[in-house]
């Protein structure tokens, strides 16, 4: 069984909860994904089966987009509203407070992580140092924030959508956004709709994928891995150029510099490959061994 399942992740599961089930449900061992999601939060998760866990490294450059709450007055040490509240102020923040704002942290911005997260210092979970009551000096690492849509009022939350890049901490930017307010905030709700070419939409939840794995047609659910490259040109190998493909080897190029999806004869998907002076090459295989 290979190719990419998209999930509607439930809140209260931590994304390797997610993992751990299908691969008891599915019997395949290889089950991976990109794109932590945080307990609370529910949305997609792209998640990669069998041999398509070859794949997860060019997932994880992905452009996202979230729904979240961001909850004004409020600070907590997690950044969101499941840790411990820091501080609590009355805060009546209007929508053209808020617009005022916003604009501070679209485009390319430094960003602290939290230290409730699972970035590693020292060969040490930041999380772990956090639950241990320590703290490290970090500091700025560079994102991009696409854009942040007011949606509306959720009682005294604000409602965004918030489109950014690799590495962006949704919580972190609602805290950072309460700072700029001048009366602190956090994120309340969270669910990531898109990630790459995949939306929510198409997504199943964990039960539906469990039922059709009794049923034993869970593999109809499964994306083929190549729609992960769709945007790159396709190259279909003869016999000979699909055996020294297999074999690891160079071939000569018959198409300009380039990224490629290589295809056997048969239609089967068997790299993501590299034109370069003359020359192609594999870059990651994904036929069946």
């Amino acid at each position: 069984m290979n190719g990419i399942l998209l999930i509607d992740k439930p809140a209260g599961w931590t994304s390797h909860d997610v993992c751990a089930r299908l691969r008891g449900a599915l019997h395949e061992r290889r089950i991976g994904h990109s794109g932590t999601l945080d307990p609370m939060a529910t949305g997609l998760l792209v998640v990669f089966v069998g041999r398509a866990t070859r794949a997860v490294q060019f997932a994880e450059t992905h452009d996202k987009t979230y729904l979240t709450s961001l909850r004004p007055g409020v600070v907590t040490d997690t950044q969101d509203s499941t840790g411990t509240v820091l501080s609590s102020v009355p805060c009546a923040v209007t929508q053209a407070q808020l617009e005022t704002v916003l604009p501070r942290f679209l485009g390319e911005i430094g960003q602290i992580p939290p230290m409730y997260s699972a970035i590693k210092r020292g060969g040490q979970k930041l999380c772990d140092v956090a639950r241990r009551g320590g703290a490290v000096e970090l500091q700025p690492r560079p994102i991009h924030v696409d854009r942040i849509n007011v949606l509306g009022r959720d009682g005294a939350d604000w409602r965004l959508e918030v489109a950014c890049g690799k590495g962006t901490y949704v919580r972190t930017l609602c805290h950072d956004i309460g700072q700029a307010l001048g009366c602190g905030a956090c994120m309340s709700a969270l669910r990531r709709t898109k990630a790459g070419p995949f939306c929510v939409e198409q997504a199943y939840s964990v039960e539906q994928v469990l039922q059709a794995a009794a049923e034993d047609r869970a593999e109809a659910l499964l994306l083929p891995v190549d729609v992960l490259f769709s945007e790159e040109p396709a190259l279909t190998y003869d016999a000979e150029q699909t055996r020294r493909c297999r074999n690891g080897q160079e071939l000569p190029a018959g198409a300009p510099d380039g990224r490629y999806r290589a295809y056997a004869p048969d239609g089967s998907f068997l790299a993501l490959v590299q034109a370069e002076n003359g020359r192609v090459r594999t870059i990651k295989s994904f036929y069946e061994v």
